[in-house]
Protein backbone atom coordinates (compact mmCIF):
# COMPACT_ATOMS: atom_id res chain seq x y z
CA UNK A 1 0.00 0.00 0.00
CA UNK A 2 2.79 2.49 0.67
CA UNK A 3 4.21 1.69 -2.57
CA UNK A 4 1.02 2.26 -4.25
CA UNK A 5 0.58 5.55 -2.28
CA UNK A 6 3.92 7.00 -3.58
CA UNK A 7 3.61 5.90 -7.22
CA UNK A 8 0.13 7.58 -7.12
CA UNK A 9 1.03 10.17 -5.75
CA UNK A 10 4.15 10.85 -8.07
CA UNK A 11 1.70 10.17 -10.81
CA UNK A 12 -0.77 12.66 -9.51
CA UNK A 13 1.32 15.86 -9.60
CA UNK A 14 2.79 15.02 -13.20
CA UNK A 15 -1.05 14.98 -14.38
CA UNK A 16 -1.83 17.99 -12.27
CA UNK A 17 1.02 19.52 -14.03
CA UNK A 18 0.75 18.71 -17.57
CA UNK A 19 -3.12 20.07 -17.31
CA UNK A 20 -2.04 23.15 -15.24
CA UNK A 21 0.77 24.03 -18.23
CA UNK A 22 -2.59 23.98 -20.78
CA UNK A 23 -4.72 25.40 -18.42
CA UNK A 24 -3.20 27.75 -16.03
CA UNK A 25 -6.31 28.59 -14.56
CA UNK A 26 -6.50 25.17 -12.65
CA UNK A 27 -3.67 26.02 -10.12
CA UNK A 28 -5.94 25.76 -7.49
CA UNK A 29 -6.36 21.73 -7.74
CA UNK A 30 -3.18 21.67 -6.80
CA UNK A 31 -4.12 23.20 -3.10
CA UNK A 32 -6.36 20.00 -2.65
CA UNK A 33 -3.69 17.65 -3.45
CA UNK A 34 -0.97 18.85 -1.62
CA UNK A 35 -2.74 18.45 1.68
CA UNK A 36 -3.28 14.81 1.36
CA UNK A 37 -0.26 14.01 -0.25
CA UNK A 38 1.42 15.68 2.69
CA UNK A 39 -1.01 13.35 5.16
CA UNK A 40 -0.04 10.53 3.42
CA UNK A 41 3.64 11.10 4.02
CA UNK A 42 3.03 11.95 7.40
CA UNK A 43 0.95 8.91 7.77
CA UNK A 44 4.24 6.40 6.35
CA UNK A 45 6.70 8.56 9.06
CA UNK A 46 5.18 8.48 12.39
CA UNK A 47 5.09 5.55 14.37
CA UNK A 48 1.94 5.33 16.51
CA UNK A 49 -0.65 3.83 14.47
CA UNK A 50 0.58 1.10 12.49
CA UNK A 51 -2.78 1.23 9.77
CA UNK A 52 -1.72 4.54 9.45
CA UNK A 53 1.89 3.70 8.51
CA UNK A 54 0.76 0.72 6.32
CA UNK A 55 -2.38 2.25 4.74
CA UNK A 56 -1.69 6.15 4.31
CA UNK A 57 -4.77 8.23 3.82
CA UNK A 58 -6.98 5.51 3.73
CA UNK A 59 -6.09 4.26 7.11
CA UNK A 60 -8.01 7.11 8.35
CA UNK A 61 -11.18 5.82 7.29
CA UNK A 62 -10.90 3.19 9.75
CA UNK A 63 -10.32 5.99 12.93
CA UNK A 64 -13.38 8.05 11.42
CA UNK A 65 -15.32 5.06 11.53
CA UNK A 66 -14.33 4.07 14.96
CA UNK A 67 -15.33 7.61 16.07
CA UNK A 68 -19.13 7.56 14.30
CA UNK A 69 -20.15 4.01 14.76
CA UNK A 70 -21.90 4.59 18.30
CA UNK A 71 -24.43 7.60 16.49
CA UNK A 72 -24.67 5.35 13.19
CA UNK A 73 -25.63 2.27 14.92
CA UNK A 74 -28.03 4.31 17.64
CA UNK A 75 -30.24 5.82 14.62
CA UNK A 76 -30.19 3.50 11.69
CA UNK A 77 -29.28 0.15 13.65
CA UNK A 78 -30.68 -0.37 16.90
CA UNK A 79 -34.14 -1.50 16.87
CA UNK A 80 -36.77 -0.18 19.65
CA UNK A 81 -35.70 -2.37 22.38
CA UNK A 82 -31.92 -2.79 21.91
CA UNK A 83 -28.98 0.19 22.57
CA UNK A 84 -27.62 0.81 26.13
CA UNK A 85 -27.62 1.90 28.70
CA UNK A 86 -31.04 3.15 28.18
CA UNK A 87 -32.87 1.27 24.46
CA UNK A 88 -35.07 3.67 22.12
CA UNK A 89 -37.78 2.63 23.52
CA UNK A 90 -36.76 4.08 26.64
CA UNK A 91 -36.08 7.09 25.10
CA UNK A 92 -38.56 7.86 23.05
CA UNK A 93 -41.14 7.31 26.09
CA UNK A 94 -39.17 9.94 28.11
CA UNK A 95 -39.35 12.28 25.34
CA UNK A 96 -42.90 11.76 24.41
CA UNK A 97 -44.05 12.09 27.70
CA UNK A 98 -41.90 15.55 28.08
CA UNK A 99 -43.14 16.60 25.10
CA UNK A 100 -47.18 15.65 26.89
CA UNK A 101 -47.89 13.70 23.18
CA UNK A 102 -47.69 10.27 24.74
CA UNK A 103 -50.56 9.20 26.22
CA UNK A 104 -50.63 5.69 24.83
CA UNK A 105 -49.33 2.79 22.88
CA UNK A 106 -50.42 1.04 20.28
CA UNK A 107 -50.57 -2.70 19.37
CA UNK A 108 -49.46 -3.97 22.59
CA UNK A 109 -45.83 -4.11 24.45
CA UNK A 110 -42.40 -4.44 22.64
CA UNK A 111 -40.61 -6.24 25.34
CA UNK A 112 -40.57 -9.71 24.95
CA UNK A 113 -42.71 -11.35 28.19
CA UNK A 114 -40.69 -14.42 28.03
CA UNK A 115 -36.84 -13.62 28.44
CA UNK A 116 -35.50 -13.67 32.16
CA UNK A 117 -35.88 -10.63 33.73
CA UNK A 118 -38.86 -9.70 32.53
CA UNK A 119 -40.92 -7.47 35.56
CA UNK A 120 -44.50 -7.30 35.62
CA UNK A 121 -46.54 -5.94 38.38
CA UNK A 122 -49.92 -7.99 40.00
CA UNK A 123 -52.92 -6.31 39.50
CA UNK A 124 -56.08 -6.19 41.50
CA UNK A 125 -59.68 -7.32 40.16
CA UNK A 126 -61.04 -4.84 42.18
CA UNK A 127 -59.03 -1.56 41.67
CA UNK A 128 -59.74 1.54 43.21
CA UNK A 129 -60.33 5.17 41.76
CA UNK A 130 -57.04 7.08 41.00
CA UNK A 131 -56.45 10.01 43.47
CA UNK A 132 -56.76 13.09 42.62
CA UNK A 133 -53.59 14.23 44.30
CA UNK A 134 -50.30 12.17 44.05
CA UNK A 135 -49.04 10.74 47.61
CA UNK A 136 -45.96 13.41 49.30
CA UNK A 137 -43.49 11.86 51.11
CA UNK A 138 -42.36 13.14 54.65
CA UNK A 139 -38.52 13.02 55.65
CA UNK A 140 -37.57 14.00 59.01
CA UNK A 141 -37.32 11.90 62.28
CA UNK A 142 -37.84 12.93 65.87
CA UNK A 143 -34.27 14.68 65.68
CA UNK A 144 -35.46 16.67 63.07
CA UNK A 145 -36.96 20.41 63.72
CA UNK A 146 -37.77 21.06 59.89
CA UNK A 147 -39.30 18.37 58.38
CA UNK A 148 -39.47 18.29 54.25
CA UNK A 149 -42.51 17.00 52.30
CA UNK A 150 -41.27 15.51 49.49
CA UNK A 151 -42.54 13.81 45.82
CA UNK A 152 -42.22 10.30 45.16
CA UNK A 153 -39.71 11.05 41.76
CA UNK A 154 -37.05 13.70 42.21
CA UNK A 155 -34.18 14.77 40.08
CA UNK A 156 -30.55 12.87 41.41
CA UNK A 157 -27.37 14.23 41.84
CA UNK A 158 -25.42 16.16 39.22
CA UNK A 159 -22.90 18.98 40.02
CA UNK A 160 -22.56 22.15 38.02
CA UNK A 161 -19.71 21.79 36.05
CA UNK A 162 -20.55 18.37 34.79
CA UNK A 163 -23.94 20.09 33.64
CA UNK A 164 -24.07 23.38 32.17
CA UNK A 165 -25.84 26.67 33.45
CA UNK A 166 -28.64 26.57 31.07
CA UNK A 167 -29.42 22.83 31.92
CA UNK A 168 -29.25 23.70 35.47
CA UNK A 169 -31.66 26.44 35.06
CA UNK A 170 -34.12 24.22 33.57
CA UNK A 171 -33.98 21.55 36.06
CA UNK A 172 -33.98 23.97 39.21
CA UNK A 173 -36.89 25.90 36.93
CA UNK A 174 -38.98 22.66 36.28
CA UNK A 175 -38.69 21.38 39.95
CA UNK A 176 -40.14 24.69 40.98
CA UNK A 177 -43.29 24.38 38.56
CA UNK A 178 -43.72 20.64 39.69
CA UNK A 179 -43.30 21.08 43.32
CA UNK A 180 -40.14 18.46 43.43
CA UNK A 181 -36.45 18.84 44.30
CA UNK A 182 -33.00 18.62 42.87
CA UNK A 183 -30.06 17.08 44.06
CA UNK A 184 -27.12 19.58 43.51
CA UNK A 185 -24.40 16.90 43.15
CA UNK A 186 -21.15 17.01 44.87
CA UNK A 187 -19.81 20.40 43.01
CA UNK A 188 -21.82 22.65 45.47
CA UNK A 189 -24.78 25.39 45.58
CA UNK A 190 -24.62 27.66 42.12
CA UNK A 191 -26.00 30.45 41.17
CA UNK A 192 -28.19 28.87 38.86
CA UNK A 193 -29.96 26.37 41.44
CA UNK A 194 -31.10 29.05 43.28
CA UNK A 195 -32.40 31.15 40.25
CA UNK A 196 -35.34 28.97 39.17
CA UNK A 197 -36.52 28.59 43.24
CA UNK A 198 -37.15 25.25 42.69
CA UNK A 199 -36.08 23.12 46.22
CA UNK A 200 -32.75 21.88 47.12
CA UNK A 201 -30.91 19.29 48.01
CA UNK A 202 -27.34 19.88 49.17
CA UNK A 203 -25.11 17.18 48.44
CA UNK A 204 -21.71 17.20 50.55
CA UNK A 205 -19.31 15.41 48.60
CA UNK A 206 -15.61 13.93 50.19
CA UNK A 207 -14.40 17.80 48.24
CA UNK A 208 -16.77 19.65 50.64
CA UNK A 209 -17.10 22.07 47.51
CA UNK A 210 -18.91 24.84 48.91
CA UNK A 211 -18.20 24.07 52.67
CA UNK A 212 -14.44 23.69 51.89
CA UNK A 213 -11.47 24.98 53.76
CA UNK A 214 -8.45 26.20 51.90
CA UNK A 215 -6.44 23.18 53.26
CA UNK A 216 -9.55 21.47 51.82
CA UNK A 217 -11.04 20.16 54.68
CA UNK A 218 -14.31 20.65 56.08
CA UNK A 219 -15.89 24.37 56.94
CA UNK A 220 -18.25 24.62 59.84
CA UNK A 221 -18.94 28.53 59.32
CA UNK A 222 -19.78 27.81 55.73
CA UNK A 223 -22.01 25.38 55.82
CA UNK A 224 -23.87 26.43 58.45
CA UNK A 225 -24.45 29.62 56.47
CA UNK A 226 -25.40 28.35 52.77
CA UNK A 227 -27.36 25.17 54.36
CA UNK A 228 -29.59 28.15 56.00
CA UNK A 229 -30.74 29.42 52.52
CA UNK A 230 -34.65 28.84 52.09
CA UNK A 231 -33.96 26.58 49.33
CA UNK A 232 -31.98 23.84 50.52
CA UNK A 233 -34.37 21.44 51.99
CA UNK A 234 -32.25 18.70 53.11
CA UNK A 235 -28.59 17.70 53.38
CA UNK A 236 -27.30 14.75 51.31
CA UNK A 237 -23.51 13.45 52.57
CA UNK A 238 -22.26 11.54 49.98
CA UNK A 239 -20.45 8.40 50.77
CA UNK A 240 -20.04 6.67 47.38
CA UNK A 241 -21.71 6.89 43.51
CA UNK A 242 -22.99 4.11 42.13
CA UNK A 243 -21.16 4.14 38.56
CA UNK A 244 -18.07 4.73 40.03
CA UNK A 245 -18.34 3.87 43.96
CA UNK A 246 -14.39 4.00 46.13
CA UNK A 247 -14.01 6.44 43.86
CA UNK A 248 -13.80 10.38 44.08
CA UNK A 249 -15.46 12.17 41.83
CA UNK A 250 -13.85 13.70 38.19
CA UNK A 251 -14.54 17.30 36.31
CA UNK A 252 -12.06 17.13 33.59
CA UNK A 253 -10.10 20.66 33.44
CA UNK A 254 -11.71 22.40 30.53
CA UNK A 255 -14.93 22.21 32.53
CA UNK A 256 -13.75 23.72 35.70
CA UNK A 257 -14.35 27.35 34.35
CA UNK A 258 -13.20 30.37 36.35
CA UNK A 259 -16.52 30.39 37.69
CA UNK A 260 -17.08 26.81 38.44
CA UNK A 261 -13.88 27.02 40.33
CA UNK A 262 -14.89 29.91 42.47
CA UNK A 263 -18.21 28.16 43.77
CA UNK A 264 -16.10 25.14 44.57
CA UNK A 265 -13.72 26.66 46.22
CA UNK A 266 -10.83 25.14 44.01
CA UNK A 267 -8.29 26.49 41.19
CA UNK A 268 -9.58 26.75 37.80
CA UNK A 269 -8.87 24.92 34.64
CA UNK A 270 -7.11 22.04 36.53
CA UNK A 271 -8.36 18.60 36.52
CA UNK A 272 -10.49 17.68 39.68
CA UNK A 273 -9.92 14.56 41.25
CA UNK A 274 -12.23 14.54 44.58
CA UNK A 275 -10.43 11.86 47.47
CA UNK A 276 -12.00 8.73 47.44
CA UNK A 277 -13.05 9.03 51.27
CA UNK A 278 -13.99 11.87 53.76
CA UNK A 279 -11.68 13.48 55.95
CA UNK A 280 -14.44 14.87 58.70
CA UNK A 281 -15.09 10.82 59.66
CA UNK A 282 -13.44 7.71 59.43
CA UNK A 283 -16.15 5.23 60.80
CA UNK A 284 -19.54 4.26 60.91
CA UNK A 285 -19.99 6.40 64.55
CA UNK A 286 -18.02 9.12 63.09
CA UNK A 287 -20.21 9.21 60.08
CA UNK A 288 -23.21 9.35 62.24
CA UNK A 289 -21.77 12.03 64.33
CA UNK A 290 -21.22 14.19 61.32
CA UNK A 291 -24.52 13.55 60.16
CA UNK A 292 -25.64 14.88 63.65
CA UNK A 293 -23.69 17.78 63.07
CA UNK A 294 -24.98 18.98 59.69
CA UNK A 295 -28.73 18.80 61.08
CA UNK A 296 -27.31 21.26 64.07
CA UNK A 297 -25.66 23.20 61.72
CA UNK A 298 -28.36 23.58 59.27
CA UNK A 299 -30.82 24.29 61.73
CA UNK A 300 -32.57 21.09 62.07
CA UNK A 301 -33.11 20.07 58.30
CA UNK A 302 -33.05 16.60 57.51
CA UNK A 303 -30.04 14.95 56.60
CA UNK A 304 -28.96 11.43 55.25
CA UNK A 305 -26.35 10.02 53.22
CA UNK A 306 -25.75 8.21 49.79
CA UNK A 307 -24.18 5.08 49.10
CA UNK A 308 -23.69 2.07 46.31
CA UNK A 309 -23.10 -1.25 48.59
CA UNK A 310 -20.39 -2.93 48.61
CA UNK A 311 -18.81 -4.30 51.80
CA UNK A 312 -22.37 -5.32 53.46
CA UNK A 313 -20.35 -5.46 56.74
CA UNK A 314 -20.05 -1.78 56.53
CA UNK A 315 -23.58 -1.36 56.75
CA UNK A 316 -23.93 -3.88 59.18
CA UNK A 317 -21.83 -1.79 61.58
CA UNK A 318 -23.22 1.72 61.11
CA UNK A 319 -27.11 0.23 61.78
CA UNK A 320 -25.39 -1.01 65.05
CA UNK A 321 -23.78 1.86 65.39
CA UNK A 322 -26.92 3.69 64.87
CA UNK A 323 -28.52 1.45 67.64
CA UNK A 324 -25.65 2.11 70.01
CA UNK A 325 -25.06 6.14 69.57
CA UNK A 326 -29.07 6.83 69.67
CA UNK A 327 -28.26 9.11 66.16
CA UNK A 328 -30.23 8.27 63.27
CA UNK A 329 -29.89 9.65 60.00
CA UNK A 330 -33.22 11.16 58.18
CA UNK A 331 -32.86 9.19 54.85
CA UNK A 332 -30.28 6.64 52.80
CA UNK A 333 -30.07 7.15 49.27
CA UNK A 334 -29.31 3.84 47.50
CA UNK A 335 -27.35 4.14 44.13
CA UNK A 336 -26.89 0.75 42.19
CA UNK A 337 -24.18 -0.32 40.51
CA UNK A 338 -25.54 0.66 37.26
CA UNK A 339 -26.28 3.99 37.85
CA UNK A 340 -24.88 6.79 35.37
CA UNK A 341 -21.94 9.37 35.65
CA UNK A 342 -19.97 11.98 33.65
CA UNK A 343 -16.91 10.47 33.93
CA UNK A 344 -15.46 7.30 35.31
CA UNK A 345 -12.89 4.14 34.34
CA UNK A 346 -15.15 1.49 32.69
CA UNK A 347 -13.56 -0.98 35.81
CA UNK A 348 -15.03 1.00 38.21
CA UNK A 349 -18.40 1.72 36.18
CA UNK A 350 -18.70 -2.13 34.79
CA UNK A 351 -17.67 -3.88 37.53
CA UNK A 352 -18.05 -2.29 40.86
CA UNK A 353 -20.94 -2.31 43.37
CA UNK A 354 -24.07 -4.07 44.23
CA UNK A 355 -26.93 -3.23 41.22
CA UNK A 356 -30.05 -1.22 42.90
CA UNK A 357 -32.73 -3.88 42.83
CA UNK A 358 -30.20 -6.20 45.10
CA UNK A 359 -28.79 -3.51 46.97
CA UNK A 360 -31.98 -1.91 48.00
CA UNK A 361 -33.73 -5.24 49.86
CA UNK A 362 -29.95 -5.60 51.60
CA UNK A 363 -30.21 -1.73 53.15
CA UNK A 364 -34.44 -2.54 53.95
CA UNK A 365 -33.96 -5.69 54.92
CA UNK A 366 -30.91 -4.84 57.42
CA UNK A 367 -32.64 -1.50 58.62
CA UNK A 368 -36.12 -4.11 59.05
CA UNK A 369 -34.08 -6.47 60.89
CA UNK A 370 -32.62 -4.37 63.20
CA UNK A 371 -35.38 -2.47 64.02
CA UNK A 372 -34.72 1.13 62.37
CA UNK A 373 -36.63 1.26 58.92
CA UNK A 374 -39.50 3.10 60.91
CA UNK A 375 -37.21 6.08 61.93
CA UNK A 376 -35.84 7.25 58.54
CA UNK A 377 -36.44 6.97 54.41
CA UNK A 378 -34.98 5.03 51.68
CA UNK A 379 -34.50 6.96 48.12
CA UNK A 380 -34.00 4.51 45.62
CA UNK A 381 -31.61 5.77 42.35
CA UNK A 382 -30.35 4.52 39.86
CA UNK A 383 -32.26 4.36 36.22
CA UNK A 384 -35.83 5.14 37.52
CA UNK A 385 -37.74 5.98 34.22
CA UNK A 386 -41.35 4.99 34.45
CA UNK A 387 -43.80 4.67 36.92
CA UNK A 388 -43.06 1.22 37.08
CA UNK A 389 -39.77 1.87 37.99
CA UNK A 390 -40.83 3.76 41.12
CA UNK A 391 -43.57 1.21 42.03
CA UNK A 392 -41.41 -1.79 41.70
CA UNK A 393 -38.49 -0.09 44.21
CA UNK A 394 -41.50 0.67 46.46
CA UNK A 395 -42.40 -2.69 46.32
CA UNK A 396 -38.89 -3.34 47.87
CA UNK A 397 -38.84 -0.99 50.63
CA UNK A 398 -37.96 2.81 49.32
CA UNK A 399 -39.78 5.71 50.47
CA UNK A 400 -38.87 7.86 46.97
CA UNK A 401 -37.10 7.97 43.76
CA UNK A 402 -34.25 9.51 42.11
CA UNK A 403 -33.83 10.00 38.16
CA UNK A 404 -31.05 11.60 36.86
CA UNK A 405 -30.75 10.52 33.48
CA UNK A 406 -34.38 10.32 32.98
CA UNK A 407 -34.59 14.24 33.53
CA UNK A 408 -31.52 14.70 31.33
CA UNK A 409 -33.83 13.22 29.01
CA UNK A 410 -36.54 15.15 29.84
CA UNK A 411 -34.64 18.29 28.69
CA UNK A 412 -33.19 16.96 25.91
CA UNK A 413 -30.53 14.62 26.25
CA UNK A 414 -29.88 12.15 23.29
CA UNK A 415 -27.42 9.69 24.82
CA UNK A 416 -24.97 10.82 22.91
CA UNK A 417 -22.18 9.17 25.00
CA UNK A 418 -19.92 12.66 25.04
CA UNK A 419 -20.94 13.42 28.46
CA UNK A 420 -16.89 13.52 29.53
CA UNK A 421 -15.61 15.15 26.24
CA UNK A 422 -17.01 19.04 26.74
CA UNK A 423 -18.81 18.38 23.41
CA UNK A 424 -22.20 17.57 24.28
CA UNK A 425 -24.03 18.04 20.87
CA UNK A 426 -27.37 19.55 22.92
CA UNK A 427 -25.66 21.78 25.64
CA UNK A 428 -26.74 19.77 28.73
CA UNK A 429 -22.59 18.40 30.05
CA UNK A 430 -20.86 21.03 28.38
CA UNK A 431 -19.58 24.17 29.62
CA UNK A 432 -18.40 25.38 26.13
CA UNK A 433 -20.89 28.84 25.33
CA UNK A 434 -21.92 28.09 21.83
CA UNK A 435 -23.27 24.89 22.55
CA UNK A 436 -25.07 25.66 25.92
CA UNK A 437 -26.92 27.99 23.62
CA UNK A 438 -28.87 25.61 22.22
CA UNK A 439 -30.94 24.80 25.35
CA UNK A 440 -33.18 27.19 25.91
CA UNK A 441 -33.90 26.64 29.93
CA UNK A 442 -38.13 27.67 30.04
CA UNK A 443 -38.90 25.15 27.66
CA UNK A 444 -36.80 22.91 28.74
CA UNK A 445 -37.98 23.16 32.56
CA UNK A 446 -42.13 22.83 30.86
CA UNK A 447 -40.49 19.61 29.51
CA UNK A 448 -39.02 18.50 32.46
CA UNK A 449 -42.52 19.41 34.87
CA UNK A 450 -44.55 17.57 32.01
CA UNK A 451 -42.32 13.96 32.28
CA UNK A 452 -42.55 14.45 36.32
CA UNK A 453 -46.09 14.90 36.50
CA UNK A 454 -46.79 12.36 34.25
CA UNK A 455 -44.43 10.13 35.74
CA UNK A 456 -46.06 10.53 39.15
CA UNK A 457 -49.39 10.50 37.68
CA UNK A 458 -49.00 6.83 36.22
CA UNK A 459 -47.39 5.40 39.45
CA UNK A 460 -50.28 6.17 40.84
CA UNK A 461 -52.52 4.80 38.48
CA UNK A 462 -50.65 1.62 39.27
CA UNK A 463 -51.03 1.65 42.76
CA UNK A 464 -54.80 2.27 42.14
CA UNK A 465 -54.68 -0.72 39.10
CA UNK A 466 -53.05 -2.88 42.37
CA UNK A 467 -56.19 -1.52 44.55
CA UNK A 468 -54.57 0.27 46.88
CA UNK A 469 -54.67 3.59 48.24
CA UNK A 470 -51.74 4.14 50.00
CA UNK A 471 -48.05 3.39 49.40
CA UNK A 472 -47.28 1.80 52.36
CA UNK A 473 -49.16 -1.05 51.55
CA UNK A 474 -46.48 -2.21 48.57
CA UNK A 475 -44.49 -4.95 48.97
CA UNK A 476 -42.46 -7.43 46.87
CA UNK A 477 -45.32 -9.83 46.53
CA UNK A 478 -46.84 -7.57 43.79
CA UNK A 479 -43.86 -7.56 41.91
CA UNK A 480 -42.67 -10.64 39.52
CA UNK A 481 -39.63 -11.80 38.16
CA UNK A 482 -38.68 -13.91 34.90
CA UNK A 483 -35.82 -16.03 35.87
CA UNK A 484 -35.87 -18.62 33.40
CA UNK A 485 -37.96 -20.35 30.75
CA UNK A 486 -40.10 -21.90 32.57
CA UNK A 487 -40.33 -20.14 35.66
CA UNK A 488 -41.54 -16.59 37.06
CA UNK A 489 -41.42 -15.53 40.61
CA UNK A 490 -42.84 -12.99 42.85
CA UNK A 491 -39.85 -10.93 44.88
CA UNK A 492 -41.66 -11.78 47.84
CA UNK A 493 -40.52 -15.70 47.01
CA UNK A 494 -36.81 -14.37 46.04
CA UNK A 495 -36.24 -11.63 48.50
CA UNK A 496 -38.50 -13.16 51.55
CA UNK A 497 -39.52 -10.22 53.92
CA UNK A 498 -37.45 -9.90 57.34
CA UNK A 499 -39.25 -9.47 60.38
CA UNK A 500 -38.99 -5.80 62.19
CA UNK A 501 -36.57 -6.48 64.80
CA UNK A 502 -35.49 -9.60 64.61
CA UNK A 503 -31.60 -9.28 64.24
CA UNK A 504 -31.99 -7.85 67.87
CA UNK A 505 -32.36 -11.59 68.65
CA UNK A 506 -29.55 -13.42 69.65
CA UNK A 507 -31.06 -16.64 68.09
CA UNK A 508 -31.82 -15.12 65.01
CA UNK A 509 -29.92 -14.15 62.03
CA UNK A 510 -30.62 -13.10 58.09
CA UNK A 511 -30.47 -16.35 56.19
CA UNK A 512 -28.40 -14.33 53.65
CA UNK A 513 -26.22 -12.55 55.97
CA UNK A 514 -25.52 -14.76 58.79
CA UNK A 515 -22.09 -14.78 58.01
CA UNK A 516 -21.73 -11.23 57.85
CA UNK A 517 -23.41 -10.94 61.76
CA UNK A 518 -21.24 -13.91 63.16
CA UNK A 519 -17.92 -12.31 61.70
CA UNK A 520 -19.42 -8.28 63.51
CA UNK A 521 -17.91 -9.76 66.78
CA UNK A 522 -16.23 -7.48 68.85
CA UNK A 523 -12.31 -7.96 68.86
CA UNK A 524 -12.66 -10.00 65.67
CA UNK A 525 -11.10 -9.14 62.40
CA UNK A 526 -13.57 -8.31 59.46
CA UNK A 527 -13.64 -11.36 56.82
CA UNK A 528 -12.36 -10.06 53.55
CA UNK A 529 -13.51 -12.47 51.44
CA UNK A 530 -17.21 -14.78 50.70
CA UNK A 531 -18.22 -17.38 52.40
CA UNK A 532 -19.86 -20.16 51.50
CA UNK A 533 -22.10 -21.66 54.52
CA UNK A 534 -24.34 -23.97 52.86
CA UNK A 535 -22.80 -27.56 52.94
CA UNK A 536 -22.66 -30.75 50.34
CA UNK A 537 -26.32 -32.62 52.03
CA UNK A 538 -27.90 -29.94 53.70
CA UNK A 539 -30.67 -29.35 50.90
CA UNK A 540 -32.32 -32.59 48.99
CA UNK A 541 -30.90 -33.39 45.56
CA UNK A 542 -32.77 -30.41 43.02
CA UNK A 543 -33.91 -28.25 45.72
CA UNK A 544 -32.90 -24.82 46.33
CA UNK A 545 -33.18 -22.19 49.52
CA UNK A 546 -35.25 -18.85 48.34
CA UNK A 547 -32.30 -16.96 48.19
CA UNK A 548 -30.37 -19.40 45.65
CA UNK A 549 -33.41 -18.48 42.87
CA UNK A 550 -31.62 -16.27 39.96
Amino acid sequence: MRKIFVASSVLVVLALAIIVSFNPGLWWLFLIVAPLILLGIYDMIQKSHAILRNFPIVGHLRYISEAHAPKLRQYFEESNTEGRPFTRLQRNFVYQRAKNTLETHPFGTELDATVPGYYWMAHSMYPREEMDEPIRIKFGGSECTKPYSASIFNVSAMSYGSLGKNAVRALSRGAKMGDFYVNTGEGGISPYHLEGGGDLVWQIGTAYFGCRKADGTFSEEDFKEKSNHPNVKMIEVKLSQGAKPGLGGLLPAEKNTPEIAAIRGIKPYKMVHSPPGHHAFSDAKGLLHFVSKLRELSGGKPVGFKLCIGSRQEFINICKAMLTTGIRPDFITVDGGEGGTGAAPIEFSDSVGMPLNEGLVFVCDTLNGYGLKKDLKVIATSKILTGFDIIRAMCIGADACNGARSMMFAIGCIQALECDTNNCPVGITTQRKDLQKGLDPADKAVRLYNYHDETVSSAMSLLAAAGLEDLTKLNRSYIHKKVDEYHTYPLAYMFPSVEYGSYLKEDKEPEAYGEDLRFHLEGQPQRTGPVDTQKEGDYPKGEKRKRDVP
